[in-house]
């Protein structure tokens, strides 16, 4: 734990006392951020379909029997009124911590996010907000999903001004992420890689800490090719690093963190060194995040690029079950666009 320790504790509010860690899967690490927010907001609520029996991926276990029924709780099948319902509890000046089942059934609730939630402040000259609203959503590839339960929504979402978007790629951001993006003072929507629940573990420090919301990490540095990614996304990009350097290539990882606000000082510092960038996402390639990161880094790298940004995601069909791995934005996939752009 001690390299991640000392991580944290310069990025983050982890005092330098805390010593003692737990090892926990990314569900674990959620349900751990949620027990602390119960424990320390006396104002706080979970809620949504399932939640008060742990939900169907168990993030919520015992938190019922813990803090009551009237503090976690389930809604009816209605992504809209879970929303809307959180969107009048937090402008109480309350915490209201939304899941969303799945990240594909946000959409019904598209308007009380982007029209109510990121807007609350702006319209109301300041004098009323909902900054303690958060929505947590599963999202991504999960190996069996199909086209309703894989999707990675979040481009809709960064288009909002007034929104918070954050996607952690591992148990110890998981617990840390979420701890700030409840107590943010602007609505977030926290988007949960869902594949990585259990096939991800860290010892993560019980205490209370949290990660900054605005800043990107770099995971791994290197000097020929910069490679940018989020989520569970990144684990395929540290894989694909990996094979790059058995054939010579250093390619530098960056962890986006957050995509409403990004980092882009981290992601322009680091292509003006390398000259070369790859932006990787499963979302589909049109208008996914990774155009906007692309865009960017055209603006203000133009001179020191060495070759075209190129993009390797999920491609434009809707999320295929059968034809999954082929879909994906494998590390072979990723290594190929890393060697074709050495040889430009």
């Amino acid at each position: 734990m001690g390299k991640s320790l000392q991580f944290l504790r310069k990025l983050s509010s982890v005092p330098e006392a805390v010593t003692a860690t737990k090892r926990m899967n990314l569900c674990a690490a959620v349900n751990d951020a949620l027990r602390t927010t119960l424990k320390k907001d006396d104002s706080s609520i979970v809620f949504g379909e399932d939640v008060a029996f742990g939900g169907v991926f168990r993030c919520t276990s015992e938190l019922r029997e813990e803090f009551g029924p009237n503090r976690v709780f389930n809604t009816p099948l209605s992504e809209q009124g879970i929303v809307g319902f959180a969107i009048g509890y937090a402008a109480m000046n309350c915490t209201a911590v939304a899941e969303i089942q799945f990240a594909d059934y946000i959409y019904p609730a598209f308007d009380q996010i982007v029209n109510e939630a990121a807007k609350y402040r702006y319209r109301s000259g300041g004098m009323f907000n909902v900054g303690g609203l958060t929505i947590r959503a599963p999202c991504g590839a999960v190996g069996h999903g199909g086209h309703y339960h894989s999707q990675s929504p979040e481009a809709y979402f960064c288009h909002t001004p007034g929104l918070k978007v954050v996607m952690p790629r591992d148990p110890i951001r998981a617990k840390g992420l979420l701890l700030s993006s409840i107590r943010d003072p602007n609505p977030v929507i926290f988007f949960e890689p869902k594949i990585l629940y259990r096939s991800v573990v860290a010892e993560v420090p019980v205490e209370d800490y949290t990660i900054p919301l605005e800043t990107a990490e770099v995971v791994r540095p290197g000097k020929d090719v910069t490679l940018i990614g989020w989520g569970a996304q990144v684990n395929v990009l540290m894989e694909t690093a990996q094979l790059a350097e058995a054939k010579g290539v250093s390619c530098e990882v960056i962890d986006l963190v957050s995509l409403l606000p990004w980092d882009a000082e981290t992601v322009v510092e680091s292509v003006k060194r390398t000259g070369k960038a790859i932006v990787s996402h499963e979302a589909p390639i049109t208008s996914g995040f990774g155009a906007e990161v692309a865009a960017t880094i055209q603006e203000h790298c133009f001179y020191n690029l060495e070759a075209p940004v190129r993009r390797v995601c999920g491609f434009d069909t809707p999320f295929p079950l059968v034809h999954e791995k082929y879909y994906l934005p494998n590390k072979w996939r990723c290594v190929e666009a890393v060697f074709d752009l050495v040889a430009s």
